[in-house]
């Protein structure tokens, strides 16, 4: 079955079963930073941004998010919000293990992109899934507070510019 998808701001058509992951699809274009981790959507290896929201996309059969718009951190970790997120996560002291990193800096863009100024109990609620592989929860939420920090006192400066 053709399917059609825009991957990293390129639309492109691909031929797959319905039924297979996302991860597969996005495996087979070389697309190495999304990676097969635990396979039941908790270490967050897998995550990729689909229509702005974060997803694991181990469990995401491609047939569901034809026509979707898919990131990956190839793209993102060259735009402004992802060296924000990463400021903040270096402020507070998250280093981040190359193996989960797709999860914890989805989530935290999810975050971001959804609460003005998010609280820890926010936070904390869309990280539960994400489970502890090279950072603490309570680290890992301030570096998100930093990140929201950097991130709009960015746009308040961009605002205030004009």
């Amino acid at each position: 079955m053709k399917l059609y998808f825009t991957i990293n701001e390129e639309k492109i058509s691909l031929e797959a079963e319905p039924e297979c992951s996302l991860l597969e699809l996005l495996r087979r274009q070389k697309l190495i930073s999304v990676k097969c981790g635990c396979g039941k959507a908790n270490c967050g290896s897998c995550a990729v941004l689909l229509d702005g929201k974060a997803v694991l996309s181990c469990l995401i059969p491609c047939g569901i998010v034809r026509n979707g718009n898919i990131i990956t951190m190839e793209h993102f970790s060259k735009q402004p919000p992802c060296q924000e997120i990463l400021k903040g996560f270096e402020k507070a002291g998250v280093s981040l293990c190359g193996y989960c990193n797709p999860g914890k800096i989805f989530a935290a863009w999810e975050i971001i992109s959804t609460y003005s100024n998010p609280t820890r109990e926010q936070i904390a609620e869309r990280i539960a899934d994400l489970r502890e592989c090279c950072v603490e929860n309570d680290t890992l939420i301030n570096g998100i507070i930093y990140a929201a920090q950097i991130h709009f006192e960015k746009e308040r400066l961009k605002k205030n510019a004009k």
